[in-house]
């Protein structure tokens, strides 16, 4: 069977993620042969007794600064044809479902983490294809990032979740958040699951999710149905 997804992730700690691709959907894909993920430690591509993948920021400050030469030469090693290279960072396009869906495409992505100061310009004016930021705000390196970035596209690749139906209505499907969802007791401590739910009738159990779905994103986020 042809793998559909190939993933690379660079990292100067990649163990921080090695339970989390093995495990749940990611690692129950992977057994299926639907995709891949390699995980590479970027000091693999360093040389000398100290493996230093890492330098003070030219003009001063705080802080160290990733060195080109180690990602340069892992990226000329593992990147294709057909590869797009990505790099995680605070201040890169907002991870969205639509880019999430639009990147699920892409036969192979390699990321690339960002720690500490983050990465030489150099790599992301003459490598990278495309930044990414899963929020505002700052981690201690962007391995985290590249995790949620693989969970998140993955989930568009078909066969990767038990039900692909699943897609259909959940949160930010057509700019809306998703509907409540209830399991059985019908009946838990006097607290009632709503009727419409019960009643068999599809239809009106449809638009009840609609109306619920459109409810909660004016309330929590207008945002989105502004746009």
């Amino acid at each position: 069977m042809d793998i559909r997804k190939k993933y690379d992730i660079l990292s100067l700690f990649p163990e921080m993620i090695s339970g989390f691709c093995s495990n749940s959907m990611l690692g129950n894909a992977q057994k299926k042969q639907i995709l891949q993920i390699h995980l590479h430690n970027l000091r693999d591509w360093t040389s000398g007794p100290h493996f230093t993948a890492d330098d003070r920021p030219f003009g001063g400050g705080a802080g160290m600064v990733i060195k080109p030469e180690p990602v340069f030469s892992a990226v000329e090693e593992l990147a294709g044809n057909d590869t797009e290279v990505l790099y995680m960072s605070p201040d890169g396009q907002p991870l969205t479902s639509s880019l999430a869906k639009k990147l699920a495409h892409k036969d192979h992505l390699l990321f690339i983490s960002g720690h500490y100061e983050g990465i030489d310009q150099r790599i992301r004016d003459h490598l990278v294809d495309r930044e990414i930021s899963i929020g505002d705000y700052v981690l201690t390196n962007g391995t985290l990032a590249a995790a949620v970035a693989v969970d998140s596209i993955s989930r568009f690749i078909p066969g990767v979740l038990g039900d692909d139906k699943s897609l259909m209505n959940e949160s930010f499907t057509n700019n809306l958040l998703s509907h409540p969802q209830y399991t059985r007791p019908a009946v838990y401590r006097d607290l009632e699951v709503p009727e419409v739910l019960l009643s068999g009738n599809h239809q009106k159990i449809e638009e009840w999710r609609e109306e619920n779905r459109i409810s909660k994103t004016r309330t929590l986020r207008p945002d989105l149905i502004e746009n």
